[in-house]
């Protein structure tokens, strides 16, 4: 009798340890069903965000106009109306605001790919970029900047403060001036779509226009459902 226990006593443990092992896979295959119901998988910590595409205008010492393409820029502040460009301290462009304390924001049409890829392709200390590319500078009405007379939309900017975050400044510029090609201009005295938008990760440029909604009435929808 004592050896029958003795087998029965085992027989019960491994059932037991058995039975707390399949409520342990339940639960992680119950988490792993929540975690699906969400739809989304981790990218981790990187820059995965579509970027507007700008082309910063500036002149360096000797009064060269000089052209660089930056994606990590948009608009800070509303009152004063103020923009911001993340560049890395190694840039031409850099140092010619530094210096010159302007700059312009250029809005390239879906026209202008090429010209607006060249931009970041090569650094005005070692060649002139407008010359390679046919555009025109325009000298600034309001601050110490060229625009290019060519792309839709010029934003004249005053730098008014820098921050350093890790490898790039951040250039704030109170908007002085804003041009635009009278086809570009809507009703209001709105600037109709235009521009690129660059994708980080796969280095695509797209196009924007399509209209989706108005802003501040489309959401009235939800908001109104809650009355």
């Amino acid at each position: 009798m004592k050896h029958i226990s003795a087998i029965h006593i085992f027989i019960v443990g491994l059932l037991l340890v058995n039975t707390i092992g399949f409520t342990d896979e339940t639960n992680q295959m119950n988490e792993g069903k929540e975690i699906m119901k969400d739809n989304k998988i981790s990218l981790g910590a990187e820059i995965k965000l579509m970027a507007p595409v700008w082309v910063i205008g500036s002149y360096d010492k000797a009064g060269k106009a000089n052209m660089m393409t930056a994606a990590w820029v948009g608009i800070c502040c509303s009152k004063p109306p103020c923009v911001s460009i993340a560049l890395r301290k190694a840039t031409y462009t850099y140092t010619n605001i530094i210096e010159r304390k302007a700059f312009t924001v250029n809005i390239p049409s879906k026209n202008f790919v090429k010209e607006a890829d060249y931009f970041g392709l090569v650094s005005g200390r070692d060649v002139n970029k407008l010359s390679a590319t046919g555009l025109t500078p325009i000298k600034g009405e309001k601050v110490d900047a060229p625009y290019l007379k060519e792309f839709p939309v010029a934003v004249e900017c005053k730098l008014i403060n820098t921050v350093e975050v890790g490898l790039h400044t951040i250039f704030i510029g109170e908007i002085m001036d804003v041009k635009a090609d009278k086809s570009m201009v809507g009703e209001n005295n709105s600037l109709l779509p235009c521009g690129l938008l660059f994708n980080p990760t796969t280095r695509d440029y797209y196009g924007i226009g399509e209209q989706l909604g108005k802003a501040f009435t489309a959401g009235r929808e939800i908001l109104n459902k809650k009355k």
